[in-house]
């Protein structure tokens, strides 16, 4: 008898493989803009450049390295998600550790499809 181990979604999904694995990985490609910010939102917490590279629109994605080193993302909620036609709007709240002190983001995030695929485009930041 073999004993599978289930490593729960940095985004509160109940299984990492089931969840953003499968995107992260390119097994799969995300259908709605809220997988595409939570898959996003895990590939930061496991440091996967590629992926968010990848899955940020080329004309507004940054040339710098988008992860950091010294942030420790603890968690995810998300607030709303909609979606019209190949443009979709993502409010969420990220908290995280920056030097042992607790952070948040709170962004309005804008994804636009291309050739049936979603992708990052900018956000807004709440205070």
């Amino acid at each position: 008898m073999s004993i599978q181990i289930i490593k729960p979604c940095p985004c509160g999904g109940e299984s990492y493989d089931v969840c953003c694995g499968r995107f992260i990985s390119g097994n799969d490609i995300p259908e709605t803009p809220e997988q595409l910010m939570r898959s996003r939102y895990s590939a930061y917490v496991l440091g996967e450049e590629n992926y968010l590279r990848a899955t940020w629109d080329p004309a507004t994605c940054p040339p710098e390295p988008l992860v950091e080193p010294g942030i420790t993302w603890v968690g995810l909620e998300v607030r709303s998600a909609q979606q019209e036609g190949d443009e979709g709007i993502v409010e969420f709240v990220a908290r995280a550790k920056v030097g042992g002190r607790a952070r948040r983001l709170h962004e309005t995030s804008r994804f636009i499809r291309r050739d049936s695929r979603w992708f990052y485009v900018d956000g807004d930041f709440k205070g």
